[in-house]
């Protein structure tokens, strides 16, 4: 462009046709201006439009990463999973977290409302934000909170949110967003109420307790429905801060928190401010409440009833899916067990070893100023209950100890002087563990090194009644009744006799009981004696080894093994000899299941310690088997013919009940009735059972087991048993309803001291118990099974009363085919001497009773170690067999 071409902007200079009048063009600023907003509009189309597309991307991405609500529909909280005893009193809880769920409609309004006015005061009307609350806390950041953490306002759904699907505390703008997003998508798919509910009882309220209901008995020991609006309102002031605001750790400022709660209470109109001013005039107190622990001695119950449910359930549902677990324990005979087996350690312990000296000494001890001193002591894991630290004080003849925060003093037993002086004399400072007597006095206590086991169930059902797996289980949770492997000795015998009895045997049978050697295997009888000719009744009475190891060779080891494998008293056992004699190995529990397998006409009896497990809404998820509750057809009582004498008639016959299952028709008149079924396998004939039975009871009337039937005069069988060297001392028997069975020993296996049988240190024992256990129950007897018939007979030894079946002569003895009578048959291979090269029977069974066990039971060789800690026994003196003993 030239100069030239230049306009004028003065319209006279241009000659503009249009004359003055017409409208000057546009200047060029003007059009400046437009093109700058032309520019400044196009921008901020594309800055929103960047905006938005920036937007949408995050939204999507938060979206995408957001946790379905879905799972809020059906939720329930971890709660504590309840363990009770057959009489339904609580025994144990499992429990991760302590937490109890109670029900929107069984929360008070009180509670309620004591939350939702500090909380969420709008709660009920927002879509789960609350953007006023959000405005108001965003401007008091802004102008009054400066360099402080930003005031919150996360309503209650929010707050759900976060805990139960986000689970995180980290403050961000991302996490504040996917909240946000969280509440109204909950809001969209989930009533008030459920809300309500899911927050209050999982929220965390400190001092262990979460939701409402737990906190109330941490806080109040109160249940839920007895708070009154003070204590709601201290609850409700817990979520701001649980541990500031602790009324146990910071009682004034939890007064002053609760307080403001009743003020906002006021303003939400749920309280009046008068009610609100009286509120405040309540001090705020709070209650400790003990936390539950086990009832006394069930330690050991309940601890195996975990262990199966975990085993069941898994460690997460058994502590936390609130199982309401149902046992049979029966409590009054699980504390006299308990105390009983103490009773009868302590005894042996007493007769076997001296006192073995203080626990430690206090020096410069004085009649007065020793109790800070004593306090300060820590008692050992394995001091009972009881029993109590105590000082020797000056004199060495009196003791001091603390009772409940008290000092008492009391002369020591004269007794337990003279015994501590023969080993360890009493000294001045002395720390000893005593026991309170009634009158003041002292009696002077120590643990013993022995340890014991005993567990009483059901015969016919198989449910644990008590269960005391060794001295203290705060000393070592080592459970003996199921873990510990053990051989049982003689009290392994009466299978061996069952097998004959299934062979037709009949109980007056006549094996010889003479000398028999085979290379380095010498079996003896106990009393190292030989009778010759022996009915089995006498030898199974008084626990004759060599008529047990002919009587097995007769049947063959196979048929031995399997009634004890079939009867779960052995997982798996070796053919050889020995084994007839207890050279296996087996557990407390086992062999009370077995002997429970006898005591019932022979179904197998498989122990069990819970009777039904429950959900938390009252679901069945698991029921003990065996028997079924079913239905009969009755028949109508049998019409008599009228007396003609005038005597009473006697009384109407009826018709057994016909099981509704069977195809035959019931006569006219028939009603149903309950009827249970027993759908277990069966060891043995109920006539083969009985006649065993009866044997046993003459080994309690007249036999090795004389000890643990004193004073009982209830119809009982039972068998002592008493491995190598003593190392094991065993008594099982029952009554017709209950089975007992006790064992003694020493953890690492060694000799309980010579002539320390079952009979002399496990009988009495077990006496005592069944003396507690029968006293409650009526008079039963054994009863007489069809096709036996009862006769007395003189076995050479005693008049004996044995029952025999329909095709047994009684008291004959008739000629057996193999060699019954002799061992003239007898190999190497029936007395494992061409597979192991032992010393002594121990040994032997060191292979013979590998194997597995029960569930739970430790894989071992003989001793009480933990599973993959088992110890070879102790070599033995003996010859192989003297270990079936007694």
């Amino acid at each position: 462009m030239t100069r030239r071409s230049f306009r004028s902007r003065n319209p006279q200079d241009s000659g503009n046709p249009q004359g003055p009048g017409a409208t000057p063009p546009r200047p060029p600023r003007f059009r400046r201006y437009r093109q700058s907003l032309a520019i400044i509009a196009g921008v901020g189309l594309v800055g929103i439009a960047g905006a938005g597309v920036l937007g949408w991307t995050t939204y999507a991405k938060l979206v995408a990463d957001l946790p379905s609500v879905d799972s809020l529909r059906a939720y329930q909280p971890p709660t504590v999973s309840r363990i009770y005893a057959s009489d339904d009193r609580l025994m144990a809880e499992l429990a991760n977290e302590r937490r109890i769920f109670v029900p929107i409609n069984a929360i008070p309004e009180r509670v309620k409302n004591a939350f939702i006015a500090t909380e969420d005061h709008n709660f009920y009307t927002h879509g789960g934000v609350d953007f006023m609350a959000i405005g108001r806390a965003g401007l008091t950041d802004i102008f009054a909170r400066h360099g402080r953490r930003p005031l919150g306002a996360s309503t209650i759904t929010q707050q759900v949110a976060k805990v139960m699907l986000l689970n995180s505390n980290v403050l961000s703008f991302d996490r504040k967003i996917k909240e946000a997003l969280l509440a109204m998508k909950m809001e969209q798919v989930l009533s008030k109420d459920k809300i309500l509910e899911i927050y209050l009882n999982g929220i965390y309220l400190g001092n262990g307790a979460y939701g409402v209901a737990a906190a109330a008995q941490s806080y109040f020991n109160k249940p839920l429905d007895q708070l009154d609006d003070a204590e709601a309102a201290s609850l409700a002031a817990l979520p701001k801060s649980p541990t500031n605001y602790n009324p146990f750790l910071h009682p004034q400022a939890a007064m002053a928190r609760r307080n403001l709660v009743l003020d906002l209470m006021v303003e939400a109109g749920v309280l009046t401010r008068q009610q609100a001013d009286q509120e405040k005039q309540e001090p705020l107190v709070p209650q400790q409440k003990q936390r539950f622990g086990p009832l006394p001695d069930s330690e050991w119950f309940g601890e195996e009833v975990r262990r199966q449910l975990i085993a069941q359930y898994g460690q997460e549902r058994a502590a936390q899916g609130g199982l309401e677990v149902h046992t049979s324990l029966d409590q009054s005979l699980q504390v006299t067990e308990t105390r009983l087996l103490h009773e009868g350690l302590m005894n042996y312990d007493r007769v076997h070893s001296g006192w073995r000296g203080p626990l430690r000494n206090l020096p410069d001890i004085q009649d007065d100023g020793w109790e800070s001193v004593l306090d300060h002591v820590t008692p050992p894991g394995g001091m009972l209950r009881e029993w109590r630290l105590a000082v020797v004080l000056p004199g060495a003849t009196h003791v001091g100890w603390i009772e409940e925060g008290t000092a008492r003093k009391g002369a020591l037993l004269a007794t337990d002087i003279a015994w501590a002086r023969r080993m360890h004399p009493l000294r001045v400072g002395d720390v000893i563990m005593i026991e309170p007597q009634e009158g003041g006095s002292a009696a002077l206590r120590q643990i013993p090194q022995v340890e014991g086991a005993a567990v009483t169930l059901d015969v016919h059902t198989g449910r644990v009644l008590a269960m005391v797996g060794g001295w203290s289980f705060h000393e070592s949770q080592f459970n003996r009744v199921t873990q510990a492997l053990r051989q049982p000795g003689s009290s392994f015998k009466p299978f061996v006799y069952l097998a004959a009895m299934e062979k037709g045997i009949s109980p007056s049978e006549r094996f010889d009981d003479s000398p028999v050697s085979y290379g380095d295997w010498h079996p003896q009888n106990y009393e190292h004696d030989n009778w010759g000719p022996t009915t089995l009744h006498d030898a199974l009475r008084e626990s004759r080894n060599l008529v047990t190891i002919r009587v097995a060779a007769h049947l063959g080891m196979k048929a031995v093994a399997d009634t004890a494998i079939r009867a779960g008293l052995v997982a798996q056992m070796p053919h050889v000899l020995p084994a007839a004699l207890g050279a296996v190995e087996t557990t407390v529990m086992r062999e009370a299941a077995a002997y429970a397998t006898i005591a019932n006409g022979g179904h197998i009896v498989t122990p069990t310690l819970v009777d039904d497990i429950q959900d938390r809404a009252g679901t069945v998820l698991w029921q003990a088997g065996g028997l079924k509750l079913g239905t009969a057809m009755q028949a109508p009582p049998a019409e008599q013919p009228a007396p003609t004498d005038g005597t009473t008639p006697p009384a109407p016959a009826t018709a057994p009940p016909t099981p509704s299952a069977t195809p035959t028709v019931p006569p006219p008149g028939s009603v149903p009735v309950p009827a249970l079924t027993d759908v277990r396998p069966v060891l043995a004939s109920e006539q083969s059972t009985f006649q065993i039975v009866k044997m046993m009871q003459d080994v309690i009337a007249r036999g090795t087991g004389r000890m643990a039937g004193v004073g009982i005069d209830r119809p009982i069988a039972g068998k002592t048993g008493t491995s190598q060297d003593f190392h094991d001392a065993w008594f099982a028997g029952f009554s017709p309803d209950i089975v007992t069975v006790v064992w003694v020993g020493f953890d690492t296996p060694q000799t309980l001291g010579r002539n320390s049988d079952g009979g002399r240190v496990a009988g009495p024992i077990w006496n005592k118990i069944m003396k507690v256990a029968l006293s409650s129950r009526p008079k039963l007897d054994f009863r007489v099974p069809d096709g036996i018939t009862l006769a007395s007979y003189d076995t050479g030894r005693i008049s004996a009363v044995d029952g025999f079946k329909t095709d047994q002569v009684p008291g004959a003895s008739v000629e057996l085919h193999g060699f019954g009578a002799g061992t003239e048959a007898l190999t190497a291979a029936d007395t494992g001497a061409d597979s192991v090269i032992s010393d002594s029977e121990s040994d032997m069974a060191q292979t013979a009773g590998q194997g597995g066990g029960m569930a739970g039971t430790a894989p071992g060789s003989g001793t009480a170690a933990a599973p993959g800690q088992a110890q070879k026994p102790a070599p033995s003196d003996g010859d192989i067999g003297v270990g079936g003993l007694y």
